[in-house]
């Protein structure tokens, strides 16, 4: 069957394509399907790339790959950037799409079409990031439910298209670096695993990952269980502005005896894909609670690979947990710099929801597997993108 073509051009500020993180993933995931289907695609780095612009060769054509601006995101070149593009494409219809929190470009002076694939993390709707999604020249497209919803209760209509995991890699998976994964991880196989992957950073005065708050918790479950073990998929040092996880570890009553973290030398490196699934698959449990998440890609990677997931019960991830999954309650948070409410994970809901993750049976869950599949990177793009692409530049 022909692929269906789009004529029209993107340019996609976000992180680089394949930088490692995140948004850098779903810039690929998203970059490789617009050249699939015709679309002229360019990607206007905030984070990756500096002093030079490339071309990118992938798989289904070129990228033409800008770097960061001055300003920390980039928004002064946005409009240099993409026009510079769209100047090999006279005539065709085009668009920038941001991949980002949009309350950094309100700033940006630039009249021309934009789509706007917004985080909303926090509770409530933060003021900043209504302002830019109220400008004429944007259309918002919301990643979850709860972020529709915010914006639902404004006035404001926004396209539901959420983030996507390729379960091609994502998929239950028993050895990393040619091992079995607890062997490598230096953990028994009768252990209950324990696993965090997130980004060991700040915003500010706000450590939005809950990393303390989840530390404490394990810590106060395994004076019951003394066969838990807790693997941190995340940068030890403060050096991204997040914690000293070793002193954090240490106050919370944490015997490194019982913690597994990365390697920092492969995760300046990056660690594949295929490490993380097999992380994924050897736990028995994620434990991904935050004060708030825009979607909380890592919630999905884990149960394609068949997980259970501990998550928070609002924002984004309150709509990410399958049957075999575990919601935890929280409390107010006021986040000042934004006008707007996260919530705080509460210890004791954590505490009890790894007390039900150890009475579960252990294994693989197939109901989790089932739930995750609707995440799956083709079916988005097929369900999701094209109808939306086809209605945008009809």
């Amino acid at each position: 069957m022909p692929t269906e073509k789009i004529n029209a051009a993107i340019s996609i500020a976000s992180n680089s394509y394949n930088s490692p993180t995140g948004y850098g993933a779903q810039v690929k995931l998203l970059a490789d399907r617009f050249l699939r289907h015709g679309i002229k695609t360019a990607n206007l780095s905030n984070y990756g790339l500096e002093g030079k612009v490339e071309i990118l060769s992938t798989p289904n054509g070129k990228i033409k790959h800008y770097p960061k601006g001055y300003k920390p995101y980039s928004d002064d070149v946005i409009p240099v950037w993409h026009n510079d593009f769209i100047k090999d494409f006279p005539g065709l219809k085009n668009a920038v799409l941001t991949l980002y929190d949009v309350w950094v470009y309100n700033d940006i002076q630039f009249d021309g079409n934009i789509i706007s694939w917004v985080p909303l993390d926090h509770v409530t709707l933060p003021p900043a990031v209504l302002k830019f999604l109220l400008r004429k020249n944007v259309t918002p497209i919301t990643m979850s439910p709860h972020g529709q919803r915010q914006l639902e209760k404004v006035g404001v209509k926004s396209t539901y298209i959420p983030h996507s995991v390729d379960s091609k890699i994502f998929k239950p998976t028993d050895q990393v670096f040619g091992k079995p994964t607890r062997e490598y991880l230096g953990v028994p196989e009768d252990a209950f695993l324990v696993s965090m992957v997130l980004a060991n950073k700040a915003n500010g005065l706000v450590h939005r990952k809950a990393i303390a708050e989840q530390l404490m918790a394990f810590s106060v479950f395994r004076q019951k269980y003394s066969n838990a073990y807790l693997y941190l998929h995340l940068e030890p040092s403060p050096v991204h502005g997040g914690f000293n996880i070793p002193q954090l570890l240490k106050a919370c009553g944490l015997s490194e005896e019982f913690v597994r973290i990365l390697d920092s030398d492969i995760n300046r490196i990056g660690y594949p894909a295929e490490f993380l699934a097999g992380v994924y698959t050897a736990s028995d449990v994620m434990l991904q609670g935050a004060y708030g998440e825009g979607f909380g890609v890592p919630v999905i990677e884990a149960q394609m690979c068949g997980a259970k997931v501990i998550t928070s019960g609002w924002a984004a991830t309150q709509d990410l947990a399958g049957p075999d999954s575990f919601l935890v309650d929280g409390q107010p948070f006021w986040d000042e710099p934004q006008a707007a409410f996260y919530h705080i994970p509460n210890v004791s809901s954590i505490v009890q929801a790894l007390l039900l993750a150890y009475e579960a049976p252990r294994g693989i869950s197939k109901a989790n597997l089932d739930f995750a599949k609707e995440f799956d990177t083709e079916r988005v793009f097929n369900w999701y993108w094209l109808p939306f692409l086809r209605e945008y530049f009809k």
